[in-house]
């Protein structure tokens, strides 16, 4: 019968159908019980036919068609006696003390993912905030302990702006698995004790050969004592863009802060990839402005530098970079090259490795995503599941 298919697919297994009712706002209620002979007793294992109560539970399922549905479940009370206890029979699909179904969980879950906003969940789905946030998070949770494995050999390392506590920034690391492709871990804070307590449980650090980071010195510090066997990898990109902020503000002090200036543009981008009228029209202009025509040069070679093939010239180039500056009378230079030599070992490692941070900063900005979609997060905990398993 095609009511018996739809009764069916609505219930539960071991529930009959007994009564149905449409309530006012469109919400399906159905009266079922259970149709089993006889229940086990949960405490000696016995089983009981003795029938001394009832009570009914009302349960949430998963809707249909977008309306709400309702289980009013009629379940049996049975005495056991061989122990003297008595119990309630349990429903196959409802967790015990629960009131909801297993699939209107799923339900929700896959709503949780797949709606704008948790706010849109709870309206459709017609749930308490506390029963929200506690399903989902413990569903993250179950998930991510499911991903637990070892350090692998390559890790990236980097940070990003959480929140503001008390007037003062708040910032968490991220790990990445440069070849899973994946977050490994995201920590409070970005200081060596912090960081330390929170990935001292996750086994196999001396598997870890290559760690990319960009040019700070708490990350150097704690790399060094935390991955023994690791090699340390300065990026790429924060090297090359050491000397932007010191051009910029020289600029600045000849044009004034005019974001559509083509100068601008063109001064921070690298010289090889301008065209031959543009690279011509900046060293034309720079020639009135010896200063920036100095830091704009040295930020040139550091861009020639990095086009050198094989370790042995990169370490000769280096080298030679170095003491070019150590001719020049302008601050920023000096302290570029004083930040060069200090990280001499890890700028070379580059050209041995060919790592870059590009795929930690690519989940920052995955990241950023992830705070912009819920408006931002209060508790980190929170943030870090939903990042965790947004990059998983």
């Amino acid at each position: 019968m095609p009511t018996d298919r739809v009764t069916e697919s609505l219930l539960l297994p071991e529930l009959r159908l007994v009564d149905s009712s449409f309530e006012h706002d469109g919400e399906i209620e159905l009266d079922v019980d259970k149709t089993s002979a006889f229940e086990v007793c949960p405490k000696c294992a016995t089983p009981s036919r003795s029938v001394y109560d009832h009570r009914v539970v009302s349960i949430h399922d998963a809707p249909v068609r977008s309306r709400q549905v309702r289980l009013r479940v009629r379940k049996r009370r049975f005495s056991c006696r061989p122990c003297g206890k008595p119990f309630t029979e349990p429903v196959g699909g409802i967790r015990k003390g629960a009131r909801h179904t297993e699939r209107y969980r799923k339900s929700v879950l896959w709503a949780c993912e797949n709606f704008s906003s948790l706010k849109d969940v709870r309206r459709a789905y017609r749930c308490s905030s506390g029963f929200l946030y506690t399903t989902l998070y413990a569903e993250l949770e179950r998930r991510r302990r499911t991903r637990i494995y070892p350090w692998p050999k390559v890790v990236g390392i980097d940070e990003h702006f959480f929140r503001r506590e008390n007037g003062f920034p708040r910032f968490v690391s991220v790990l990445v698995d440069y070849k899973g492709r994946r977050v490994m871990e995201l920590v409070n804070g970005r200081s060596g004790p912090e960081l330390e307590a929170a990935l001292a449980l996750i086994p196999g650090r001396e598997n870890v050969r290559y760690v990319v980071l960009d040019l700070s010195d708490p990350f150097k510090r704690f790399t060094q004592s935390f991955f023994p066997n690791a090699q340390l990898v300065a990026d790429k990109f924060h090297v090359l863009r050491l000397l932007n902020p010191a051009i910029n503000r020289y600029r600045k002090a000849i044009t004034g802060d005019r974001r559509s200036l083509p100068i601008r543009r063109l001064l921070l981008r690298s010289g090889h990839r301008l065209h031959h009228a543009e690279r011509y029209a900046v060293e034309r202009w720079l020639e009135l402005y010896p200063q920036l025509q100095e830091l704009y040069l040295c930020k040139e070679a550091l861009h020639r530098f990095y086009r050198t093939r094989g370790f042995d010239r990169a370490a000769e180039a280096l080298t030679w970079l170095t003491d070019q500056m150590a001719r020049s009378a302008i601050p920023e230079i000096q302290t570029l090259r004083r930040t060069l030599m200090r990280w001499r070992r890890e700028v070379l490692a580059y050209f041995k490795s060919g790592l870059t941070n590009g795929r930690t900063e690519g989940f920052n900005n995955k990241a950023k995503l992830v705070k912009k979609r819920a408006y931002g997060y209060r508790s980190f905990e929170n943030y870090r599941l939903r990042l965790l398993n947004a990059c998983a």
